[in-house]
């Protein structure tokens, strides 16, 4: 996932709101397919580096697909900061396309409006059955004990990016493995005239991901355990105040990061500028920039003490793509089959490794072209140390709440003014408040 645009909040509760009896896609007038069997809408996300990236990765497999079924798939690629708002209103509207990717930490909400088609046992059968993909991705794909709202297509977890250059000029001979060791490398890189850690301080889903982690480090949620929203509690506030400090008190993040909300933190790692680099699966977005893989490391991200694992050792959420059917589309069996095609084993590995992701199905996962060095540490990630966000209907708003309320105290934290324990709890108080009422 990538960033959502802070409208997206009044944008969920009213699709929350309103009758699902609305919900559909496959409109002539939306782009839909009602007009013909033979034509599929796709609105896939911004995988790459660019939308042109994209497109040159995804055109040639929908042109696969059409030559197999006689199927047309009409691609649109929605840049992660329009994609939200773009769904919700498609679901109220009934102005949708038949099969679209989501962030698996929507899944709950958007399963929340009716408008996506149930995968129950029936639907799983058609495309090879439930039990093709693995559990840690499964477990991102709608509240427990309903029908996932959709299935997983790319699977990826966070890790920590290394300049190896850059380490062995300051005399660093292993990547930090806990945030003190982080900080105390970041003042030996300084010292050499380099930036420490890069950050996409103005994406709210970004924000999200590191502060869920943190909190998980620090024994905290940011909902209760019967779904209600927890975000003041003593571990939350700590767990976003260590975050915004790597740039308000240690000063690991470069300032101006404070403002970043598009890549640019991967553009400034792939440059040369700076020595770190926290990010999902970054090595093809890295590869299209021009850094060699030979030039950076691998690692887990770092935790606050010992090594990853589970409990407070986590150190990535469960990162991820799903792909999903509007249920009211017009073309149902072709948006199935359109979805059978890109989850089957072969398309999963072509896919997987044009965007250096983990295939979230078993026999694609277990290829020998993901046991790359990288990929081992990813898999890892995911299958030991890695947590999915809450999947309750509200995730979506308190992504956007309280991923803006990050990226407001990452502007005080550049702007010079206190980041404090008072005025962190007061942004996620007010990110609170927006919440729908219980």
């Amino acid at each position: 996932m990538r960033s959502i645009r802070a409208a997206a909040v009044g944008a969920v509760t009213m699709s929350l709101a309103l009758a699902v009896s609305a919900c559909g896609g496959g409109s002539s007038t939306g782009g839909g397919s009602s007009d013909s069997p033979k034509t599929l809408t796709y609105w896939a996300s911004n995988q790459g580096a660019s939308i042109e990236i994209d497109k040159k990765v995804l055109q040639p497999e929908l042109d696969k697909f059409e030559k197999q079924t006689g199927i047309k798939v009409k691609l649109e690629v929605v840049p992660w900061s329009d994609l939200l708002n773009r769904i919700l209103t498609a679901t109220t509207s009934g102005q949708g396309p038949d099969v679209l990717n989501i962030g698996n930490t929507w899944s709950a909400s958007l399963q929340a409006t009716g408008g996506l088609l149930p995968w129950d046992a029936k639907n799983f059968g058609k495309i090879g059955g439930k039990d093709r993909f693995v559990d840690s991705a499964l477990g991102s794909t709608g509240a427990q004990g309903q029908d996932p709202a959709a299935v997983p297509l790319y699977s990826m977890a966070y890790a920590l990016y290394y300049n190896k250059q850059i380490f062995a000029d300051a005399g660093i001979t292993k990547p930090p493995a806990t945030w003190d060791e982080l900080v105390a490398d970041g003042k030996k890189i300084q010292a050499k005239g380099k930036q420490v850690i890069g950050a996409e301080g103005a994406n709210v889903s970004e924000n999200i991901h590191h502060v869920f982690v943190f909190a998980k480090q620090h024994g905290a949620d940011f909902f209760t355990a019967d779904g209600k929203p927890d975000f003041t509690s003593d571990g939350a506030v700590t767990a976003v105040k260590q975050y915004v400090d790597l740039m308000a008190k240690d000063k690991v993040i470069p300032q101006g990061n404070a403002e970043y909300a598009q890549n640019q933190s991967v553009s400034d790692f792939a440059k040369g500028r700076t020595a770190m680099l926290l990010w999902q699966s970054a090595s093809a977005n890295l590869k299209s920039q021009g850094m060699s893989e030979d030039a950076y490391g691998i690692a887990p991200v770092p935790v606050q003490s010992g090594t990853p694992g589970t409990g407070t050792q986590v150190n990535s959420m469960v990162a991820g793509i799903n792909i999903a059917v509007f249920k009211n589309s017009h073309n149902l069996d072709g948006a199935t089959k359109f979805v059978k095609f890109m989850t089957s084993d072969e398309e999963q590995k072509v896919l997987n490794t044009a965007y250096s992701s983990i295939p979230p199905v078993k026999a694609a996962q277990a290829d020998a072209a993901f046991n790359s060095p990288a990929n081992a540490v990813l898999k890892d990630t995911l299958a030991t140390s890695a947590a999915a966000l809450p999947q309750v209907a509200d995730e979506s708003q308190f992504e956007t709440a309280v991923g803006t309320a990050v990226k407001d105290l990452f502007a005080d934290a550049a702007a010079g003014r206190a980041v404090t324990t008072a005025s962190v709890k007061a942004k996620l108080l007010k990110a609170q408040q927006q919440m729908p009422a219980k």
